[in-house]
């Protein structure tokens, strides 16, 4: 649809509805007036399917508030019988249609804010003309990279910065992006003139589709480059420096924004995904933020209590005491010695007791141990248990 066109065309008049009418009262004539001439409805009637998209076009004006409000005004503006095309039109004026949307460059330079330069009411209706899209390709986002990375435990825990070799798409340096071959350049698609999209009616709906002879891209080429086979983009390989977060899990993903592959025609990259896997630890364990550890004690310790030496990761030890009486299995806290926290602080070490239990015992340890059960044999650890068993 021409800007003339638009100007001239009476889309209340199209719709039989004044032009004072209410949303709800265009919405039903366009519903009865889409029935009677949907191309369905009149198979072979080319007069009732032009019909049809002149209805649908008055419809997307009308129906849309802010549409509406700019059509009126730019009817009100030329019926005021200032400006008409060439020919003999209301106020004498003879100049192109066209020059007047195109900011005035075909003789009325200077008319509506601007002289030759710009400006005209293409600017100010251009919205309107087209819908939103312009003759030129939109820009595209990048496309999102996944990638992987293996560390280390203490690499997890506090943090580290690992080199990272991607393949993504990047735009193809023989032919700088634009997919034709060296000395030819690509033509603006006639499907979606440039946008990338074409519009398809669905009653009073209009979808927005992907242009299928220009995959989306806006343009057409008829000599494609060698290396790039006329798509613009080639397979690009670079190494970048990725700055892993400290107290990464095993297979958690981060995701670095904009570190993907590269947009087309200036638009935003894509965005680098990345999954970590962490190694084991011969020692330590991973419970959230805290590191857990599992230390052995002896028997006169559990049952004395006493001081231990626990080890922590990459510090130095810290000294635990063990109260009298601990049970094997018992978990005991070493706060500020696990793993960094968002906020830059630090969970806690878990240490369970494990009491260990010697596999030989000889000379003055076995007699010692005689004599401490010969000095319990009274006591029976298992009495609980059989006494819960009989009550149950």
């Amino acid at each position: 649809m021409s800007s003339k066109d638009f100007v001239e065309k009476d889309y209340y008049k199209v719709l039989g509805v004044p032009k004072d009418a209410t949303l709800a009262e265009i919405k039903k004539a366009y519903r009865k007036l889409a029935r009677e001439f949907h191309p369905d409805a009149n198979k072979g009637d080319r007069s009732a399917e032009e019909r049809f998209k002149e209805i649908s076009e008055a419809n997307d004006v009308l129906s849309d508030p802010k549409r509406r409000k700019e059509y009126d005004e730019a009817r009100a503006l030329f019926a005021n019988g200032g400006f008409r095309t060439g020919g003999g039109g209301t106020g004498g004026f003879g100049f192109d249609f066209g020059d007047l949307f195109n900011g005035g460059q075909g003789g009325q330079s200077g008319t509506f804010g601007g002289s030759g330069g710009g400006g005209g009411l293409g600017d100010v209706f251009g919205g309107i003309f087209n819908r939103g899209s312009t003759r030129t390709a939109q820009p595209r986002r990048g496309a999102d990279v996944e990638s992987e990375v293996t560390l280390s435990f203490m690499e997890a825990v506090e943090g580290t910065t690992v080199p990272l070799r991607m393949t993504s798409q990047a735009a193809c340096k023989t032919c700088a992006g634009t997919g034709a071959k060296a000395g030819t350049t690509p033509r603006v698609c006639p499907t979606c003139v440039g946008t990338g999209h074409v519009q398809r009616g669905q009653g009073s709906f209009a979808l927005s589709d992907p242009c299928r002879d220009c995959k989306g891209r806006g343009l057409i080429v008829d000599d494609p480059c060698e290396v790039c086979h006329g798509s613009g983009r080639a397979t690009s390989a670079r190494t970048m420096q990725v700055r892993i977060p400290a107290g990464v899990a095993d297979n958690q993903r981060i995701r670095l924004k904009a570190k993907g592959a590269q947009g087309e025609r200036g638009g935003q990259p894509g965005d680098l995904y990345v999954t970590v896997h962490v190694q084991d630890h011969p020692v330590f364990g991973r419970k959230g933020d805290n590191l857990t550890v599992t230390v052995p004690v002896s028997f006169p310790e559990a049952a004395l209590g006493g001081t231990i030496r626990v080890p922590t990761l990459g510090g130095p030890a810290v000294s635990l005491k063990i109260p009298a009486g601990t049970g094997n299995g018992r978990t005991m806290r070493a706060r500020g010695k696990g793993a960094v926290r968002k906020d830059g602080t630090r969970g806690d070490l878990l240490v369970t007791v494990e009491v260990a239990v010697p596999p030989e015992t000889e000379g003055e340890a076995l007699s010692a141990l005689e004599k401490y059960r010969e000095a319990t044999a009274e006591d029976d650890p298992r009495a609980a248990l059989f006494k819960a068993a009989e009550e149950a």
